[in-house]
């Protein structure tokens, strides 16, 4: 009972149209589910992520319209990394960032990695992190009908930042009840504030971390557009979730209970800082309702709701996401 690494992240957005131009057309990424919100029907949950949206790659949005800013804090997922193959990749990000006018700060180094932190026009708070070093969990494929080369393309999901005001709870839930170690710590950009801790699972690498930030200058995070929702870990099988399942259980923490999310199974709980974690399985993926070929491009359903297939589009704004093929 390791956990493989990060499966994916889940963020807001406020309106998925500019979402969806801004992660496929500036980002390059593939659109492999256009789904919605199985808690709300009203609206979208898209998952972009590689080729065919290998574990791993995942990074999704849901559609919550009437969203408004985020006020940065703690007790929040406050970084969220993507993965591109190597140093040089980053040069090409850099420039391609400024022709599409994207805020960001410059290749810069974090861990001994380069980096470009970005912001998406919501404000998400982004980070493209080079795999040059990188001997942990592998990356995925990038989506071969991309505006950015294969060899520059976005291969999956990096580090996942924390930050929190009272970091031993969270540390404990980390070690103590998942399986994360930690493994190295460094420098805090921010004058004044402690390291940064790195904590490291499975394979371990730029797939399989946790940064830890503890600030003593902030109040808590207010989320809305722009904000992380929930991190979610790798867990091989639903036989391993149900035994994930009881963990918790013997730890009271209280948990979802086993969640049937149709492309993974799903197991969700807040540590005691408030962060929303999900432990999901890594099958049976996105191809199981759709062609690998046209993946994200009809409105996904999962059997559970396709009785409500027609109030459903009915209430959804239209978002075309059909590509020449």
């Amino acid at each position: 009972m390791e956990l493989k690494g990060i499966h994916h992240v889940s963020a807001i957005t406020a309106n998925a149209k500019n979402n969806y131009q801004f992660y496929t057309d500036v980002l390059g990424m593939r659109l492999v589910k256009k789904t919605i919100n199985q808690d709300d029907p009203s609206v979208y949950h898209l998952f972009y992520a590689d080729e065919i949206g290998n574990p791993g790659t995942d990074l999704t949005f849901f559609e919550i319209p009437n969203a408004g800013n985020t006020y940065p804090g703690f007790s929040s997922i406050s970084g969220t990394s993507l993965r591109v193959p190597d140093d040089r990749a980053l040069e090409y990000w850099e420039k391609r960032l400024d022709e599409h006018q994207v805020d960001h700060d410059g290749i810069s180094e974090q861990y001994d990695r380069k980096v470009i932190h970005f912001r998406d026009p919501e404000k998400q708070r982004l980070t493209l992190i080079s795999d040059e070093t990188n001997t942990g969990v592998p990356g995925g494929q990038p989506w071969k009908d991309s505006s950015v080369p294969a060899d520059k393309g976005i291969i999956g999901l990096g580090p996942s930042k924390l930050t929190v005001q009272n970091p031993e709870p969270t540390i404990h839930v980390l070690t103590n009840v998942l399986t994360f170690k930690k493994t190295s710590s460094y420098p805090s950009p921010i004058e004044g504030q402690e390291d940064i801790q790195v904590y490291t699972t499975g394979e371990g690498g730029t797939g399989a971390e946790i940064h830890l930030e503890i600030r003593n200058d902030l109040t808590r995070e207010r989320p809305g557009r722009g904000s992380v929702h929930h991190v979610a870990f790798r867990v091989e099988n639903e036989a391993e979730l149900a035994e994930w399942r009881k963990k918790l259980q013997s730890e009271r923490l209280p948990n979802s209970g086993l969640v049937d999310r149709y492309y993974f199974k799903s197991l969700y709980f807040r540590e005691p800082n408030g962060i929303l974690f999900e432990l999901a399985t890594d099958g049976p993926g996105f191809a199981t309702d759709e062609d690998p070929e046209f993946l994200g491009e009809s409105l996904a359903l999962p059997p559970f709701f396709e009785d409500r297939r027609k109030e459903i589009e009915n209430n959804l704004n239209p978002l075309n996401t059909k590509r020449p093929h």
